[in-house]
């Protein structure tokens, strides 16, 4: 399967930015997907995840009301819709696709990862 992550940019504190995620190679409707991101200094972090179903989504805490994780079947893509950006939201952002839902936060699961967006919050 292969990813490729876009959206990711410059921004103010406070703005908004979207992530997307385009996958091709396998089923898309079969896939639970998430993603990651990377501060500087620090090892990749679970953000959000989506099941196939697209009825269950995950979040760390400190996300959590201000990022969306979404799906479009069709486009084969996955979303991070992300707003009200902080300094401390700075980070290359991946999507990958998990072995399964119950591993969905656990990095060590993921079968494949995109290229990684850089998004970069300013005070």
């Amino acid at each position: 399967v292969q990813l490729q992550a876009s959206g990711g940019g410059l921004v103010q504190a406070g703005g908004s930015l979207r992530l997307s995620c385009a996958v091709s190679g396998r089923t898309f409707s079969e896939l639970t997907l998430g993603w990651f991101r990377r501060a500087p200094g620090k090892e990749r972090a679970f953000v959000a995840g989506i099941d196939e179903s697209d009825t269950l989504t995950i979040y760390r805490d400190s996300v959590k009301g201000r990022f969306t994780i979404s799906r479009d079947n069709a486009k084969n893509t996955v979303y991070l819709q992300m707003n009200d950006l902080k300094p401390e939201d700075t980070a290359i952002y991946y999507c990958g696709v998990a072995q399964e839902w119950r591993l969905v936060k656990i990095l060590s699961k993921y079968k494949s990862w995109g290229q990684g967006t850089l998004v970069t919050v300013s005070s």
